[in-house]
């Protein structure tokens, strides 16, 4: 039986940001959520968030998609003081509580449960995560006997020579004996110059202690800047990429390449080079992405081809062929074995099978039906000043080039639709369009010199 318990009242002045430090996004999810979802497979009882800094903003973008409890530190004395908040909501639990950052994003899941599985096996007091690092200046020393029980702590400005050369180092990652904990909170002592509450100074006030060494001192990196923020993104974009490349997945050229691990590939897929995967995107077997392209809360069917090209919120069936230089959003959805192509741009339209728009066209609040062909240049005029209003086009019809549909309109099946029009009443199945005005030519004329 585990409660986790997550730090996230702090501001993170370092980031120089009005947004919380633990809403700054890595990778596709924000530092906190990363945290939250360490845990979900531990299956914690209760899952707390201890809140102080924009509390309500943090409240905001985290209640929606998870079963939280948030725990108000109205002032920020201390990692001991954010503890001291739980006394009241943990009252009775007799369990073990796990001590997360909401700023140390790359914990592994595996890392924390081998740290509950060593703190449960041995019935320890407290058991705490460390590492070995190479250089370990400015982090706290832990200083353990052969079987790895913690006989002190100590902070790097207060280490002597001696002590400097042991290279393991606190991580800041704690489980408690919930018990043990509670019944040392209230004697917790603020003797320090900064007058705040230290966790730290309960780890060897409250029984038996072990520590943990972590297998990858990556895991443990805290961030307090942008520079550690771009660090942190680096260590996850390796990750990321050796997944997928082991699931099957091509990566032409890996440092030029983003995934978002939101992301789901197919085996097969081919990311090419100066391509970046965001949010909750699908990429299904076969596909070609890239290069150059952006692809964002989308979902690829099997053999798509997009070529320097953005697709945002958007669903794009199998075999279809996109860019160079096409734009899709708002919820565009393109079905099987169609082609968009150089300078087209579909923004919340549905086309329909085996249709093309090939070059140089707007197609805005649109329902096209099956292998419609659109014209190069051909507009559906979506937006009177006020509203916006629909296109709807039937089966086989086609525009030529430089058309214009002005909606609110309905263009039947099989309809021609003559280049140069500008066609603003509804048409019939089976016609042909011509909506423009009749060509005028003058022999004999041009401009007469000014005098």
């Amino acid at each position: 039986m585990v409660v986790v318990a997550i730090l996230a009242a702090g501001k993170g002045t370092r980031m120089k940001s009005h947004l919380p430090k633990v809403l700054h996004s890595l990778g596709g999810k924000s530092l906190v959520e990363r945290v939250i979802d360490s845990v979900e497979p531990l299956a914690p009882q209760q899952r707390l968030v201890i809140v102080g800094y924009q509390s309500k903003e943090v409240k905001t973008a985290l209640g929606g998609n998870y079963e939280l409890q948030f725990v108000e530190q109205t002032v920020q004395l201390g990692t001991g003081h954010a503890i001291q908040q739980l006394l009241p909501h943990l009252e009775g639990y007799t369990g073990d509580l796990l001590i997360l950052n909401g700023d140390v994003p790359l914990l592994r899941t595996e890392t924390l449960k081998n740290l509950l599985q060593i703190h449960q096996e041995n019935q320890n007091s407290c058991t705490i995560l460390t590492a070995h690092l190479s250089n370990p200046q400015g982090y706290g020393r832990v200083f353990c006997d052969e079987n790895s029980i913690v006989q002190k702590m100590v902070e790097d400005k207060d280490c002597t020579p001696e002590q400097r050369k042991n290279h393991r180092v606190n991580a800041g990652i704690y489980c408690f004996r919930w018990t043990d904990l509670a019944n040392f909170l209230p004697h917790l002592q603020n003797n320090n110059a900064q007058k705040e509450y230290y966790l730290t100074d309960a780890v060897t006030q409250v029984g038996k202690v072990m520590a943990v060494d972590v297998e990858d001192e990556q895991e443990i990196l805290g961030i307090n800047d942008r520079l550690q923020l771009a660090t942190a993104y680096d260590i996850l974009q390796i990750r990321i990429k050796e997944k997928w490349l082991l699931a099957g997945v091509t990566i032409i050229d890996p440092a030029s390449v983003t995934i978002d691990e939101t992301v789901e590939l197919q085996p097969d897929v081919i990311i090419e080079p100066q391509t970046h995967l965001r949010g909750k995107t699908l990429i299904k077997s076969g596909s070609r992405i890239g290069p150059g392209s952006l692809i964002e809360n989308s979902q690829i069917g099997e053999n798509v081809t997009v070529q320097y090209s953005v697709v945002k919120d958007s669903f794009v069936e199998a075999g279809t062929r996109i860019g160079p230089y096409a734009h899709l959003r708002g919820h565009a959805e393109v079905g099987e074995n169609c082609r968009i192509g150089n300078f087209v741009e579909l923004k919340n339209t549905q086309l329909g099978n085996g249709s093309n728009v090939a070059h140089l066209s707007y197609l805005g609040d649109t329902t096209a039906g099956t292998q419609v062909n659109i014209g190069a240049g051909t507009i559906t005029a979506n937006y009177d000043g006020v509203k916006k209003h629909r296109t709807r086009i039937g089966d086989r019809t086609k525009t030529g080039s430089n058309s214009v549909l002005v909606a609110p309109i309905t263009i039947g099946n099989d309809v021609y639709i003559a280049a140069g029009s500008t066609v603003t009443e509804d048409v019939e199945n089976e016609a042909l369009v011509i909506a423009r005005s009749r060509q005028v030519v003058k022999p004999g004329w041009k401009i007469k010199a000014e005098s």
